[in-house]
């Protein structure tokens, strides 16, 4: 059985035309017209011009069990609206999503309670402490009091959290701290599922190092199925099993690191000439197939 099945969705949002409502309001000014047009209606002002933004445009793809399945994408791809959609937090117009046999839509509830997400903006109480956050949310989960403390210090000694600071208020913690928080948090109720979105960014070398190694445990100790967006080339090539580049909301490859840098490289070489490339790297890849850079910035 797969762990993901997405077949076909698409998501259209409904956005502001900046370009065309600031031409409206400039005919508004000249024509004294205060933004009422020939009917009368107050167009410019109260009812700017909208058009329709396409974050996602009929992907599919299946996600194995166990898998760690990589999704790769430039600024403004859909990446984070595909992670809402899995997370049963927004609902595709089209196409459907089945998580371990279960429509997403019809079973949402029942879905909700064997995945997590961390995220690259993960929300707290930043007055409570890190020890407060994580039984707050392990009883959220059904989970004990007694197991609680027990799971949440296993977690963050495999991630090496300054232990000591653990009574201290998260407003108090650095970026990196507070996304080992994040990451404790998530993995409190040991869930099937993992929906990592950016997990390691704002993480030093070394705890990004221990980040990826204690998720790469989590997957062999209790067979959990991950899915990471990332922006780090490297991340994604010693962690994902196959990996995904979606463009403009669709896929447009999806691979093993190595079948995807083979195949962009026989691509290359067939247009190089005399010249014969060697080896090329994952991010060569990536901007080889989307003309892109790569930077983190918030996703639509």
């Amino acid at each position: 059985m797969n762990a993901i099945e997405v077949n076909g969705i698409s998501k259209t949002f409904r956005k502001w035309d900046s370009k065309k409502k600031k031409e409206s309001d400039k005919v508004s000014v000249a024509d004294g017209s205060n933004g009422q047009d020939s009917t009368g209606h107050w167009y410019s002002r109260y009812f700017p011009h909208r058009i329709n933004d396409t974050a996602l445009d009929n992907v599919s793809f299946n996600v194995s069990k166990g898998e760690i399945f990589g999704l790769l994408g430039p600024n403004g791809s859909g990446k984070s609206t595909l992670i809402r959609i899995l997370s049963t937090l927004l609902l595709p117009d089209r196409g459907s999503v089945r998580m371990f046999g279960k429509d997403a839509v019809s079973n949402a509830y029942e879905i909700q309670r064997f995945i997590n997400r961390v995220s690259v903006d993960a929300a707290f109480f930043k007055k409570l402490s890190a020890r407060e956050n994580l039984l707050f949310a392990a009883r959220l989960y059904g989970v004990s009091v007694s197991e609680a403390k027990v799971r949440a210090k296993e977690i963050l000694d495999k991630i090496v959290f300054e232990y000591d600071r653990y009574n201290d208020p998260l407003e108090d913690f650095s970026r990196g701290m507070q996304q080992k928080v994040a990451i404790a948090r998530a993995l409190l109720t040991s869930p099937v599922m993992l929906l990592l979105d950016e997990p390691t960014t704002g993480l030093d070398p070394k705890s990004k190092r221990e980040v990826q190694a204690f998720v790469s445990e989590v997957r062999k100790t209790h067979d959990s199925t991950i899915l990471l967006t990332t922006h780090d080339m490297d991340e994604a090539d010693r962690m994902c099993d196959r990996i995904a580049i979606i463009d403009k909301g669709r896929i447009i490859a999806l691979d093993t690191s190595e079948g995807l840098k083979s195949l962009v490289l026989k691509d290359l070489n067939g247009k190089a000439g005399n010249t014969t490339i060697d080896k090329i790297t994952l991010e060569d890849v990536f901007l080889h197939l989307t003309g892109g850079i790569l930077k983190r910035e918030e996703d639509r």
